[in-house]
């Protein structure tokens, strides 16, 4: 039995269409739209950028608590110091997806150990943590040391400098997206710490709880908040670039 089917019914393949070879360098090249023309002042920073602290005043700033003037220590170098007991403070404006750079230094006295050495904390729109904590040869649980998405995600190393020096952090945060009540899209961290990248576009589970699960309760756009840990560490030169 000759199981070959007749020769009108059996179907050629496509031929494909070839590639059209570009020869002219021209051809893949895209000048519009322009991207647009930032400077930078003495400081280093961004002509776009908000300056939420600049060493003269904290008129960016409020209690957390009250919603009065932050009560933070200006000091004459033009850094300022949490005042402990007087509690979080946070930017009067709120925002959503953001760069942000910010500097600060652990206590100039070296005091305690673990979680109770230099520790503080920046928070996006009030939910998200990104840790500020003297980890420069101090032990404490892995997602709690400085630069961890607080209870989260450890960072990928410790570039912790000592006590007497300046930290820097620069953090990409992408805000999460919510629909009919629910979450649809997780946001996410970047963090360079100190020139070093610590945290690749890690997901943020939900708010940075201290006990518990994360949560995911919908909100809009929140302000920066840096956090009164009862210890005097120290910050300077923080500024934010809007991202949308």
């Amino acid at each position: 039995m000759n199981d070959t089917p007749p020769l009108n019914t059996i179907k050629e393949k496509p031929v494909p269409t070839p590639e059209k070879v570009i020869t002219d360098p021209k051809e893949t090249e895209v000048w519009n739209p322009e991207p647009k023309v930032i400077s930078f002042n003495d400081g280093n920073v961004p002509s776009d950028a908000i300056q939420l602290f600049n060493g003269n005043d904290l008129e960016q700033w409020i209690s957390t608590k009250d919603s009065t003037a932050a009560a933070w220590t200006i000091n004459p170098d033009k850094t300022m110091t949490v005042k402990p007991g007087t509690g979080d403070i946070q930017t009067k404006n709120v925002f959503g997806s953001v760069q942000l750079h910010l500097e600060w230094k652990a206590p100039d006295v070296v005091k305690g150990e673990g979680q109770g050495r230099g520790n503080s904390g920046v928070f996006f729109q009030n939910k998200y943590e990104v840790q500020i904590l003297d980890s420069y040869q101090n032990r404490t649980y892995a997602n709690g040391q400085a630069t961890s998405v607080y209870k989260q995600h450890i960072p990928l190393v410790n570039a912790t400098k000592p006590n007497n020096e300046w930290q820097t952090y620069d953090i990409i945060f992408h805000q999460p997206k919510f629909a009919d009540g629910k979450k649809v899209k997780s946001g996410s961290f970047t963090v360079i710490h100190n020139g070093v990248l610590v945290q690749d576009h890690v997901e943020i589970l939900g708010s940075t709880e201290y006990i518990g699960p994360p949560k995911n309760e919908p909100h809009g756009k929140g302000p920066i908040k840096l956090q009164d840990h009862s210890n005097p560490v120290n910050y300077r030169n923080i500024w934010i670039r809007k991202l949308n």
